[in-house]
Parts: C-alpha cells; sequence; structure tokens
C-alpha cells in the first residue's frame, strides 16, 4: 500500500502491518502493536458543528520514545490531547451550571453526545494499549485520565438530563396551575351569572323602578356614591378571579458537584504531570 492513499504520516519508519491495516482515513479508535512498536490510533475531541471525525496517531518506539504529527513528541503528545478533552468538559459543565431553561440543558447534551461517545472509545483504546504494554507506566496514567474523562462525560450528561427533565415538568406543572387558575376564574363568573341572571331578566322584563328617595336631590353625590361603591366592588371582583399560580421553587442540587469534578479532573492533571 502506498502512503498516497495512507492516513500514516509517510515519514514515519512504522512496521509495514500499520499501513496495511490503516487506510486513508484514520478509523475508529483502537491500538495495534507489531515487532515491539505500538500505534495508538485516537479522534480528536469533535467541536461544535463538526460532523467528521478527526484522526491523530501517537507512535510508541520500542525504546519507549513518543512521537505524534500534530500534538509533538514524548509523553507531553498524549498529555496535550487529553488535556483538550478536559477542557472542552469544563466548558460543558459551565454552560450546565448556568443553564437556565430546556433549551440550555438540551443545548448542552447536543454538544456532549459526540464528545461523550468518543471520550468512552479512547478509554477502549487505551486500555488495549495497556494490556499491550503491561509494564509502561504511562500508559496506566493515561488510561486512568480517558477513564475519569469518560466518567465526568457521564456526570455531567446526567447532570444535564436531570435539569432538562426538571425543567419540562416545571413548565408542565406552570401550564397545570394556569389551566387550573383559569377554569376556577370561569367557574366563579359562571356562578356570579347564573346567580343574577334571573334578577337582570326580570327587571328587564318588568322595567323595575324602585322608588329610593334619591330622584328629588339634584345633588351628584347619590351618583358619586353609587360609582365608588361599583368600582371597589369590581376591583374585589377582579382579585377573586384573576389569583396567579404560584412559582415552582429552583431544581434542588445534584449529588456530584460541579467543584468536586473539577477538582478531581485537578488530580488526574496532577498526576499526569508527575515524571514516571
Amino acid at each position: 500500500m502506498s502512503h498516497a492513499v495512507n492516513a500514516l504520516p509517510g515519514s514515519w519508519a512504522v512496521p509495514k502491518v500499520f499501513r496495511e491495516r490503516v487506510g486513508r482515513e484514520a478509523g475508529r479508535q483502537r491500538a495495534m502493536t507489531a515487532e515491539g512498536h505500538l500505534l495508538l490510533i485516537l479522534h480528536a475531541p469533535p467541536r461544535e458543528g463538526a460532523s467528521e471525525r478527526h484522526g491523530r496517531f501517537f507512535w510508541r518506539k520500542p525504546e519507549g520514545q513518543w512521537q505524534s504529527i500534530e500534538m509533538g513528541t514524548g509523553t507531553r503528545a498524549l498529555e496535550s490531547h487529553l488535556a483538550e478533552y478536559s477542557q472542552l468538559l469544563d466548558e460543558l459543565d459551565d454552560e450546565v451550571q448556568q443553564a437556565t431553561s430546556a433549551e440550555d440543558y438540551f443545548s448542552v447534551m447536543r454538544h456532549l453526545r459526540p464528545l461523550h461517545r468518543a471520550a468512552a472509545h479512547q478509554r477502549t483504546a487505551l486500555q488495549q494499549a495497556r494490556e499491550i504494554m503491561p509494564t509502561d507506566r504511562d500508559l496506566i496514567i493515561f488510561r486512568d485520565a480517558a477513564e475519569q474523562l469518560e466518567h465526568t462525560a457521564t456526570m455531567i450528561h446526567e447532570e444535564a438530563k436531570y435539569g432538562l427533565d426538571f425543567s419540562i415538568a416545571r413548565q408542565a406543572e406552570e401550564q397545570a396551575r394556569t389551566s387550573h387558575q383559569m377554569a376556577v376564574a370561569s367557574h366563579r363568573l359562571n356562578v356570579l351569572v347564573a346567580f343574577f341572571f334571573p334578577l337582570a331578566t326580570v327587571s328587564a322584563i318588568f322595567g323595575m323602578n324602585l322608588t329610593h328617595g334619591f330622584e328629588a336631590h339634584p345633588t351628584i353625590w347619590p351618583f358619586a356614591l353609587v360609582v365608588v361603591i361599583s368600582v371597589v366592588a369590581g376591583f374585589l371582583l377582579l382579585n377573586l378571579v384573576s389569583q396567579g399560580p404560584k412559582t415552582l421553587a429552583p431544581p434542588p442540587a445534584t449529588p456530584i458537584t460541579h467543584s468536586k469534578r473539577r477538582r478531581v479532573r485537578s488530580r488526574h492533571r496532577q498526576e499526569m504531570s508527575r515524571p514516571s
């Protein structure tokens, strides 16, 4: 197979079997070994809006030296690669903490889904490499860091799903309360109409005009008194039939806190930076 149709860098002196097993694209995340060489095929963390996977190759020589085209040489190459995943997870974690609506939570879940899937497959590939090279201390650290990234992605997904479910339930309950309040107000109005309808109908038919003694007084005070009483009664009636629903309390805190996840990831980054 020629280098022109192979995704591996042409300058790498890797075993021939590696080039035979790698096509024009990186393919799925995995580890392979031959003649003491180890090849890790991982994916760059998926970005928002990206539809294609971007493969990264990490080659470990029999002497223990790591090499990568994009991320440099040495163990720092894999450290930088895993740090990109950690940074994106931190950003999504912040978005979850700041989310206030179902749309916000759904946006986090949409961006997290491909990252979570890539982190899970990455952990599997590093576990394969760990089994291939059981005495390599660096691979143990990288495998543990990948497991922590997958666990963090799972926790963020669960928290976002919890927030989304709560937001949907809160909106549904608010709508139910509003509908109930409207039904109560409508019932009260119907009761008032039913109570006064016979009296108003009889008065309209017979033209009832009761003598109250105010006809002979030209002053405006009786009329003003009736207007004031009517306005006050109208406000009391308005308050009776239009009481709004109560606002629900915010969602309770989840067991795994934002700061705790940050501390765990910080501890794993410190372990990765220690010399083997």
